[in-house]
């Protein structure tokens, strides 16, 4: 399991740090378009700020286990953020780990995803985004948080929550303008969704490369340990072997010092 995790990591990894810019990129143009929009007065529904009466939380995890702490880290922060979070949180789970976790708990999940590849393409995350979007357009909740973890290195993941949608602006002063041709409306009719669906296609692909990085560490670690526990168990079973030999030698000369003491007196 461990070289298997190890070939899957390299791979998940590959994929996870190619599109990377791109993502940071498109969402830096998001920003900047919210930003522009805003203060022109031109939004986009995917823009548009509204009364948050529901909040919808996308969590990302993993379909199995055996990844060390990766499930529980993720499910451990979106279940604090559902605790402290004063409104009516609806879920999005991707993945059997955090789908279980939150029925157990009695949490509202209004949509379910199960059986992501290890290397998905785009169009394999367009039924996730959409629903995301579909249901933000719809009112089934006002603001949308994402909850995935964050690829650092191969020993390293950080669990991350981000607002999804609406689109922040005000975070940090983005230079620059776009001119938009035919008109805005169109464009970012076209541009706005394509570039959420990126954001959530790249918090799966940071997710699928934390759970493989961290199922190679959790199987390496059970290597070790099943390799420290085998000397162990070799030890101790040499140690009583000696014993056992030890006390059938003591017995034997025992018996053979009593059987001359008998010839001898005889």
């Amino acid at each position: 399991m461990q070289m298997v995790a190890a070939s899957k990591m390299r791979r998940a990894q590959e994929q996870t740090l190619a599109t990377r810019p791109y993502a940071e990129k498109a969402w830096e143009v998001l920003r900047l378009l919210a930003s522009q929009t805003a203060a022109s007065g031109i939004l986009h529904p995917l823009l548009a700020f509204r009364t948050v009466n529901s909040v919808g939380l996308l969590l990302i995890t993993a379909d199995r286990g055996l990844a060390g702490p990766f499930n529980h880290n993720i499910i451990r922060l979106a279940y604090d953020f559902m605790r402290e979070e004063m409104r009516p949180v609806k879920m999005i789970t991707v993945g059997r780990k955090g789908r279980d976790f939150m029925l157990r708990c009695g949490g509202e999940i209004v949509a379910e995803f199960t059986g992501i590849p290890d290397r998905p393409a785009l169009i394999d995350i367009t039924p996730i985004a959409r629903t995301v979007i579909d249901d933000f357009l719809a009112g089934t909740f006002d603001q949308v948080i994402i909850a995935y973890t964050r690829f650092i290195n191969t020993l390293v993941q950080k669990p991350t929550l981000r607002q999804l949608l609406p689109l922040r602006t005000g975070e940090e002063r983005v230079e620059g303008e776009y001119i938009y041709e035919p008109d805005p409306q169109t464009i970012l009719g076209q541009v706005l969704p394509r570039f959420t669906e990126l954001q959530v296609y790249q918090a799966i692909l940071e997710s699928i490369a934390s759970e493989q990085s961290a199922r190679m560490v959790a199987m390496r670690n059970a290597t070790d340990n099943a390799e420290a526990l085998v000397e162990d168990l070799t030890l101790s079973y040499n140690r009583a072997r000696q014993e056992a030999i030890t006390k059938e030698i003591m017995d034997i000369a025992g018996g053979a010092e009593a059987l001359a003491k008998a010839r001898a007196m005889a």
